[in-house]
């Protein structure tokens, strides 16, 4: 059986609709999102825009809530992106400018280079990464499924070089800075 919108009278003021406007001067990036983050080769910078998503910076407050899924914005130099880790959820990329790498895998053997407006989409549990594959700094846009998307899944390989670097996830999962290793 199809299912229908219903048809409402729900209307809003231009005021309330602004509540659910998030302009990008506004936005304040985190460059420590994530543990990968201060391990040379995946500095980057995240906007998260809509939902905390699955960052692990307690610190980032987004301007929209969640509704059934997170929306980021991730800034990298050339060469430098996110680490092999893995989700609860569907995860999509599109760059925004750039060229970019996403490669998956259990030792992120595989890869393909995505353009602006290209996206993919990583099915729930595979282990997946991303870099700048272009040569100057790129944005990407990113979104995660679900009200609660979970925490990031890192091999131990990961959580060990992060800890070397001053960096642990504490139980609930935000990261702590600690001294280096």
């Amino acid at each position: 059986m199809v299912q229908y919108a219903e048809i409402t009278d729900l209307d809003f003021t231009v005021e309330e609709m602004e509540r659910n406007v998030a302009r990008f001067k506004d936005q304040k990036s985190s460059d420590k999102a994530f543990i990968d983050t201060r391990i040379p080769g995946h500095e980057r910078e995240i906007f998260s825009i809509i939902g905390n998503g699955v960052q692990e910076d307690a610190s980032m407050r987004p301007q929209i809530p969640a509704q059934d899924f997170h929306l980021a914005m991730i800034r990298s130099e050339p060469g430098k992106g996110a680490a092999l880790h893995s989700h609860l959820t569907q995860e999509v990329f599109m760059p925004l400018s750039g060229r970019w790498a996403i490669f998956w895998g259990p030792n992120g053997e595989k890869e393909v280079i995505l353009e602006p407006y290209d996206v993919i989409s990583v099915p729930l549990h595979v282990m997946r990464g991303f870099r700048n594959a272009g040569s100057e700094t790129a944005m990407m846009l990113a979104v995660v499924g679900g009200n609660d998307p979970g925490r990031v899944g890192w091999p131990a390989s990961m959580k060990d070089a992060a800890r070397a670097a001053g960096l642990i996830l504490d139980e609930e999962g935000n990261l702590r800075e600690v001294a280096p290793a």
